[in-house]
């Protein structure tokens, strides 16, 4: 075991795992902590999965939404792990954090091979001049196809590679949910479970023999760009980042710049209380940092992620961090609907405020800007990435409400451009015409279709604004058995072409409580995202109509009031259909520009922008004005 206060660069290994989400990421890396004795064999951690995932939701959704950094201690060298996201919303954070890293290892799944993601994250890990090893991992499943999935791999470097030296690398085989990862492919039976020994050992191996170590000068004026931050209960906040070069200690004084046009521009000062770095998942307090190592420092308080920490006399800020521009953007407002401040501990707009400006400081991968109407704008990478910040604000007491998603356009010359992306579509081939006939009505352009063993894989070429809400139709339309994977490839002229929903919805036209006899007959117009005894109020939106246009319905009306008992057969006549469960990701895409989202700690409701018939009838009338005086020379006057 070595001593992490005398550890040298040259005993230090910086690398990230990255992948395409669901790929056996985070469990080769739950294989690196298990297997360096970093746990006792009576410890929770030795029967955990996913340990580096202890987010709530990412427990919750199965995947990775923050980067993290552990690091394991293997043959006297210290080496830094940096898990980032495999999901494309999340690809700001993959971006953000292979700055810290000197190689990288790509984990592809030994079925499903290649995906977009994959060659979104490598293509960064190239820009980052990473050297990579690859991993083909889940060998043990019934429909691997390593040899072909191999030949997929050496096709996306010589694509993407910029230098010759990224054309020779390293090849593992992988069964990492048993640990154990090989030089060459096992013979035999693989789908047998423990049908081979072995251990994830060589892979650690190779991380030393193959990945550099940091460069960075001991002797030069210290500097560390902030690529991430944490908070301890004790000590405050985190700001955790490789040391570029020189040395960090306790109480030295620090100056935090960044460039604004090329100029260094100063951000604040302070002195570190404490210096950490990671040895396994738990933070050790160290003496002082060295070029090359990944540390957290507490008690300055910044969090200008990006921003470069520097020697009080030496301001010589890195360059930014480069991240891919969003596509998607959402306005979010305080809540004004009847029910405001009746769920939530922070509903006012000045809580809002705050909360959203928080975010805008640690969190680079969304881009948040307020209005001139005093809402916020916020931009990501798609509906989930928006999704997860709005349900951790909900979980943390908040309530607002949130108007339907826009797409991000750009001019170039005269003309408006949109968001293309590169979308790829795996299922079983029973599910053929039902892909194609949701792509065709989409306007997606089909590139090829390959068949591995009757799963079908399409690659189409769609606009960002017809691919919202598609993930959620085909996942219903396929008995959850699609997967679907995209990333941004360019931008192109904006056509026409756009996807509108067919059905209109179910619009309270009172304010009380849902009845089970109303609800009876308002399910007969449609499905209901409501239930007996939920509230409601006039303008809600309560259910999916079965045609178009909307249809005004009232949940809260009750039976009338008679001397005649109700018969047992108009008791047992009350029979209700389960109702819609209803997600932010999926409320997201399902409203119109009319309608908005309502988020509190408790609920989900779905709403007309403006609550009354007459507010409606009203905003129409104004919109076909508008119109008409816009387009009076077309219309013929």
């Amino acid at each position: 075991m070595i001593d992490p206060n005398t550890t040298t660069k040259e005993k230090i290994r910086n690398v990230a795992v990255i992948a395409h989400v669901d790929h056996g990421k985070t469990t080769l890396i739950d294989g690196f902590l298990k297997q360096t004795n970093l746990f006792r064999e009576n410890q929770e951690e030795m029967s955990d999965t996913a340990i580096l995932d202890s987010n709530e939701l990412e427990k919750e959704k199965g995947i990775t939404i923050l980067s993290k950094t552990a690091s394991v201690i293997y043959k006297d060298y210290k080496i830094n792990i940096i898990d980032t996201p495999g999901h494309a919303d999340f690809g700001g954070e993959v971006e953000r954090t292979l700055s810290m890293a000197n190689g990288c290892i790509l984990v592809i799944d030994a079925q499903e091979g290649v995906m977009s993601q994959t060659e979104f994250v490598l293509k960064q890990a190239f820009e980052n001049n990473l050297k990579t090893i690859v991993v083909i991992n889940k060998i043990d499943k019934k429909l691997a196809r390593v040899n072909k999935v191999k030949q997929e791999i050496e096709d996306l470097f010589l694509k993407l590679a910029v230098n010759e030296d990224q054309l020779n690398f390293p090849i593992f085989y992988a069964i990492a949910s048993e640990g154990k990862v090989f030089t060459k492919l096992p013979d035999g039976d693989l789908t047998a479970s423990e049908s081979t020994s072995g251990d994830i050992l060589p892979l650690l191996d190779e991380v030393i023999s193959y990945i550099p170590a940091p460069n960075g000068d001991l002797e030069s004026p210290c500097r560390m760009q902030i690529s991430s931050l944490d908070y301890d209960n004790h000590v405050g906040r985190f700001l955790i980042g490789r040391i570029d070069r020189g040395t960090i200690s306790a109480e030295q004084t620090l100056k935090i710049a960044s460039l604004d046009d090329g100029k260094p521009v100063i951000l604040g000062q302070g002195k570190p209380r404490k210096i950490y770095t990671k040895i396994g998942i738990e933070y050790i307090e160290i003496e002082k940092g060295v070029a090359g190592d990944i540390i957290a420092i507490g008690g300055i308080d910044s969090t200008a992620i990006g921003a470069t920490i520097c020697q009080i006399d030496t301001i010589e800020p890195l360059p930014q961090i480069k991240l891919s521009p969003p596509t998607v953007k959402v306005e979010v407002q305080p809540n004004n609907s009847p029910f405001v401040g009746k769920e939530g501990k922070f509903s006012t707009a000045k809580q809002l405020e705050q909360r959203l400006e928080y975010e805008k400081e640690i969190n680079i991968g969304l881009k948040i800007c307020r209005s001139d109407s005093g809402s916020y704008e916020i931009s990501g990478r798609g509906e989930l990435q928006l999704a997860i910040l709005f349900e951790t604000m909900r979980r943390e007491g908040y309530e607002f409400q949130v108007k339907s998603p826009e797409i991000i356009m750009k001019k170039i010359g005269e003309e408006i451009h949109e968001p293309i992306e590169n979308l790829t579509i795996d299922a079983p081939e029973e599910f053929m015409g039902t892909i194609q006939d949701a792509l065709s009505q989409r306007s997606a352009q089909l590139q090829d279709i390959q068949n591995n063993e009757g799963v079908l894989r399409f690659n189409y070429k769609i606009a960002t604004r017809n691919l919202l809400g598609l993930r959620y139709f085909l996942l219903n339309m396929t008995k959850g058995t699609a997967v679907l994977s995209s990333y941004i490839s360019g931008y192109e002229k904006k056509s026409s072409n756009s996807v509108e929903r067919k059905n209109g919805v179910l619009v309270s036209m009172e304010t009380g409580e849902a009845l089970a006899y109303a609800l009876n007959a308002v399910q007969e117009r449609g499905e209901l995202f409501i239930k007996p005894g939920d509230k409601i109020y006039e303008g809600m939106i309560v259910g999916i109509n079965k045609y178009e246009g909307d249809l005004e319905v009232n949940p809260a009306k009750g039976r009338h009031q008679t001397s005649v008992r109700m018969s047992r057969a108009e008791i047992t006549q009350i029979s209700l259909k389960s109702p819609i469960q209803l997600t932010i990701e999926y409320a997201l895409v399902f409203i119109s520009k009319d309608e908005m989202i309502e988020i509190t700690p408790q609920s989900l409701r779905l709403r007309k922008i403006f609550l009354t018939k007459t507010e409606r009838d009203w905003s129409k009338r104004k919109n076909l004005t508008t119109y008409a005086k816009a387009n009076l020379g077309k219309l013929g006057r």
